[in-house]
């Protein structure tokens, strides 16, 4: 299993960092700096709250006023590239939040993206100024660099991942489809996922926003036709009708509501484990007469939640072009281990067999509790 991220900050990493910045600017209390950041509490805070730990107790020992500081770290910021500097746009997102500073905190935004990324801080100054900060991201929709641009999407995203909610952008997500109007064929991919990722957010709460825009800009460029592919994800897992026609998907419903599926069944073996157990799954089925049928196969597990209701994940098959009448027979192994995204609960669990998302086969899972002989038997 790969180590946490937050086991990075290392007491080596911290003194290979202060060493540099004492270089540049030898007043820097180096020792005195690793000694407060590794101190109460550290082995606690996770992953975000190191990062923070480190910004902050770096305000600390650095010089004011803000623009004073920002030069030193302007002077070794080349050489502090990935994902452990994450604590420069922090620290600006710290010590940055004076109105004298905004357009300063900003640049520094601007400049500290390619390095490492400011998607997470940007976010305060959104919260906190949407118009100005708005203005300052469709600049950088239009830069030459590719991670500046990144940032004008990935920065206004209303549900990112590990990033403050921007709740003004949840209930109106206008101004954030203007800005993505102009990297909707942006040539790097690293953009194009951005703004993808970025849609699909929209559609959690904007369904038919998403499904306007996709119509509007779909068939105008390839580039253009990926992010709206990729974008309207959670609509196709949805199954949604007029997303599905968009893509060419075969209608479930269509021709008099003929299903697509003549036969089908979905088997799982065995039918009772313990949790952080595998299962594997049998599925098997005919298309109807005629076609050709593009289609969308998938099977659904309804997951028992702690609090006793269920909530449905589909896992994709496979997405393909099938000729009428021909048969198909997938085998596929499921493992019911918790992750860092999903934990699994005792309880009966319907599983069942999706084409174009509508539901052809079903069968159940019973999931128990791991039995403690067993689990201290496995450790010794």
């Amino acid at each position: 299993m790969a180590e946490p991220l937050k086991l990075m900050y290392t007491e080596t990493f911290l003194q290979t960092f202060a060493a540099r910045l004492q270089s540049v600017y030898p007043p820097f209390e180096s020792r005195q700096f690793v000694d407060e950041v590794l101190g109460e509490g550290w082995e606690t805070l996770e992953l975000k709250a190191r990062i923070r730990r480190i910004s902050s107790v770096l305000g600390r020992f650095l010089p004011l006023p803000f623009a004073e500081a920002l030069g030193i770290l302007y002077r070794i910021d080349e050489a502090c590239t990935g994902f452990p500097y994450l604590f420069f746009p922090d620290f600006v997102e710290v010590h940055g939040t004076s109105e004298a500073d905004f357009e300063l905190a900003l640049d520094a935004l601007e400049r500290f993206t390619s390095k490492s990324s400011s998607e997470f801080a940007i976010r305060f100054f959104l919260l906190r100024e949407p118009e100005r900060t708005l203005r300052r991201m469709r600049l950088w929709a239009g830069s030459s660099s590719e991670h500046v641009r990144r940032l004008a999407s990935e920065g206004c995203r209303p549900r990112l991942p590990w990033g403050q909610a921007l709740p003004v952008f949840k209930r109106n997500p206008a101004p954030v489809l203007e800005l993505l109007e102009t990297l909707k064929a942006d040539p790097a991919l690293y953009v194009r996922k951005s703004v993808a990722n970025n849609l699909n957010d929209i559609a959690k709460d904007h369904p038919d926003r998403i499904k306007e825009t996709a119509l509007r800009w779909y068939g105008s460029d390839p580039r253009t036709d990926w992010i709206v592919r990729h974008g309207c994800r959670g609509l196709l897992r949805a199954a949604d009708p007029a997303v599905l026609s968009l893509f060419g998907y075969t209608a479930a419903g269509s021709e008099e509501a003929v299903p697509l599926i003549e036969a089908a069944s979905i088997s799982v073996s065995p039918d009772s484990i313990a949790i952080g157990g595998s299962v594997e799954l049998r599925i098997e089925g005919q298309m109807r007469l005629g076609g050709p049928y593009r289609i969308r196969l998938e099977y659904a597990i309804d997951f028992v939640k702690a609090s006793g209701r269920t909530s449905r994940k589909l896992f994709r098959l496979s997405d393909k072009t099938i000729a009428g009448g021909e048969r198909f027979s997938i085998v596929r192994r499921h493992r019911f281990a918790d992750l860092t995204t999903r934990r699994h609960y005792p309880g009966v669990h319907r599983i069942s067999l999706t084409v174009n998302g509508a539901e052809y086969a079903q069968t159940s899972l019973t999931l128990h509790a791991p039995s403690p002989v067993s689990d201290s038997y496995a450790k010794g």
